[in-house]
């Protein structure tokens, strides 16, 4: 079983590289579930990209285009979107911000 400690502090919680203009901060965390932030700067890209994973995502600051299958939508703070699993996503940053994000299970590859 994998898992985080039980609490994170922001301050004490390491930034990952997650692409150019893109850093993500790895939250809590177990075998089903992973929380992890992305701070975006403006046009930084997330690449069209898949997993198996489930994601569940908040938008807590800035504005994104976030392409999800064939659809795409401009989401902006206090909106969310979700990603089946397998389902080509990406974003593209127009206003720097920040997403949450939610995985189930957990993304291994983050850890």
């Amino acid at each position: 079983m994998v898992q985080s400690d039980f609490f994170q502090v922001n301050n004490e919680t390491p930034w990952q590289d997650a692409g150019p203009g893109a850093q993500r901060q790895v939250y809590g965390f177990g075998d089903n579930l992973m929380l992890v932030k992305v701070q975006f700067e403006k046009g930084a890209v997330g690449a069209v990209h898949t997993h198996p994973h489930s994601q569940a995502s908040y938008v807590a600051g800035g504005a994104f285009e976030v392409t999800i299958g064939d659809q795409k939508k401009v989401v902006v703070a206090g909106d969310g979107f979700y990603v089946p699993p397998h389902i080509p996503h990406g974003c593209t940053c127009l206003e720097a911000g920040m997403l949450v994000d939610a995985f189930s299970p957990c993304r291994e590859d983050f850890l």
